[in-house]
This record gives structure tokens, sequence and C-alpha cells, in this order.
């Protein structure tokens, strides 16, 4: 993997137009997002309250992962900068954090329901279900806490009354698995409206996991 050297304007436009896509994609709205990436012992972060179409490169905030003060002159981070960090610190292979306000996935999120193994792509996030995170003040250290341990065997989790966060070994992993986060929430959300959704079992999905180990979608979680 290319180093993510954290002076690298190339990289700093990538996330911006991440942003972008998550938007055009559907699973955020506004500002309500943000997006975090590894930079050597830093990681970069979309600052607070600035709409993605205004954002320069420049304008990503740069923070130590160590949790030592951020370097002065810069905008203010994201409020959910907390998490981001957490994640980083608990997830060597991590090396890009998206949270979003998808609709779906915040319908389940507001009833605290995790996804189920309702389609075999539920593997995708690494297992057989999708949990959510247990509510906190967003920003806090609990909310940080909780989200790491609804991580600690996914690639992705819902955020009860909140919304959902996706990471990958790649900026384009995390973005994959937040459209296609969405996209499975959706599913689910319709099926139950038209009847009982079958689940698969613990068997199928290991099958599916371990299909997708030499499929191109497995990273370090």
């Amino acid at each position: 993997m290319k180093p993510l050297y954290r002076d690298c304007t190339e990289l700093r436009q990538a996330m911006i137009d991440a942003c972008l896509e998550m938007n055009k994609a559907g699973v955020n709205q506004g500002t309500s997002g943000n997006i975090s990436v590894r930079a050597e012992d830093h990681m970069l972060i979309t600052p607070s309250g600035i709409p993605y179409g205004k954002l320069a490169p420049e304008d990503l905030v740069l923070m130590p992962l160590d949790g030592s003060p951020v370097p002065e002159g810069q905008l203010k981070p994201s409020t959910e900068w907390p998490f981001h960090l957490a994640i980083l610190q608990a997830k060597p292979g991590v090396h890009a954090v998206i949270h979003a306000h998808p609709v779906y996935c915040n319908a389940l999120a507001m009833n605290r329901q995790a996804i189920p193994a309702c389609h075999y792509m539920v593997a995708a996030f690494g297992g057989s279900d999708v949990p959510v995170a247990e509510y906190a003040l967003f920003g806090s250290r609990t909310l940080s806490n909780n989200i790491v341990q609804a991580l600690q065997h996914r690639s992705a989790c819902l955020m009860a009354n909140h919304g959902a966060v996706a990471t990958g070994d790649s900026l384009s992993r995390a973005l994959w698995r937040m459209v296609e986060l969405e996209t499975l929430a959706k599913g689910y959300v319709t099926s139950l409206t038209i009847g009982t959704p079958h689940i698969l079992s613990e068997g199928e999905i290991a099958d599916v996991v371990a299909a997708f180990s030499d499929y191109g979608l497995k990273d370090s979680r």
C-alpha cells in the first residue's frame, strides 16, 4: 500500500472527493458526515461545519495519533474526532474511517436494531451481523468506547440514535462499505415491511466469509 504521508495534497483532495461522493451517493446529507485517514503517526480529519464543496486540501485538520495537542493554526476538527482517533488507535489495520447519517441506517439505529444475516453481503462487514454501538453523547469518550467495542470484530457498525461508521484499509474501501451498508439497511427495512426476512445460518455466513477471503473484500479489521 502506498504510504499515506500526512502532507500529501493528493490524499487531502481524495478525502474531499470522498465527502462529495458520500452526498452524491445519498449516504449523507449536508455536513453531518466526517472522514478521517491515517497519515503516518497522525490522522487527517475533515473540519467542523464547512460545506464539502467549499473545502480545500489545506482545510483538513492534522491530529497526532497519540492524543497530544493539535498543532495550532488549523481549523476546528469535526466534533466526532474522538471516536475517529479511538478507532485508529485500537485497529492498526484500519487506515480510513467514515461516519455518516444514511437514512435507512438511521432508521434501524433509532430502533436500536442490528442488521442480521438477512443477505449474504452482511459478511462483507466481518461476520453474521452489523451491530449497534450503544448510545452516548456525540464527541464523548463513552461514545468512542462504545463504537470501538462494536467494531471489535467488525468493519462497520450502526450507532444508536445517531448514524453509522464504516472502516477500511483504504479510503476507497471504507467508502464502498458505507454505501454497501446503506444498501443492506435499505433492503432489510424494506423486507420488514412485506413480511419476515429469512435469516441465513451461522454456517452459511461462515461459508461466505471464507469465500470473501480471496474475493478482494477482506481487509484488516
